[in-house]
């Protein structure tokens, strides 16, 4: 399967692309985290280009680790992931898990022509992986009682 397929059978909620902009602080990503039940948002210049990605984890680990910081003051900029590994909408799962995996990362932007049009993370693919699981448990259960022919 690849990911624009994976994507497009997600809930409606979450397809839509919700973003930040670089210059504003934690406290608007952990409001828009909060509200649209997030793990991780793309951060976007003024016109559009992935520039970042900004995490629970990178909140957690780097605005307060950091002696002092505020998240009502802290810039995204400052704490976010860059550079930020993206997938293509034809790239298949294997691929999309292969990558996770290596750069240790959960979210994945799906990015066409420059434009993120989504994301997929790796409950989406585990998701996915349980399902083909669940369906090789059936075909061998039904072979092995004699119920397959």
């Amino acid at each position: 399967m690849i990911l624009k397929e994976i994507w497009n059978e997600k809930d409606a909620k979450y397809q839509d692309v919700v973003t930040v902009g670089p210059n504003e602080t934690i406290a608007a990503a952990i409001e828009k985290l909060v509200e649209h039940d997030r793990g991780s948002l793309p951060v976007c210049s003024k016109n559009g280009k992935l520039v970042g990605i900004i995490t629970e984890r990178d909140i957690a680990r780097k605005v307060f680790a950091r002696k002092g910081a505020s998240v009502e003051k802290t810039r995204i900029k400052e704490v976010m992931s860059t550079p930020v590994i993206i997938g293509s909408p034809d790239d298949d799962a294997d691929y999309a898990i292969s990558v996770m995996k290596e750069k240790r990362i959960r979210h994945l932007p799906i990015v066409d022509n420059e434009n993120i049009i989504g994301m997929v993370t790796m409950r989406d693919l585990l998701g996915l992986q349980l399902e083909e699981c669940r369906t090789d448990v059936r075909f061998y259960s039904d072979y092995i009682s004699g119920g397959y022919t």
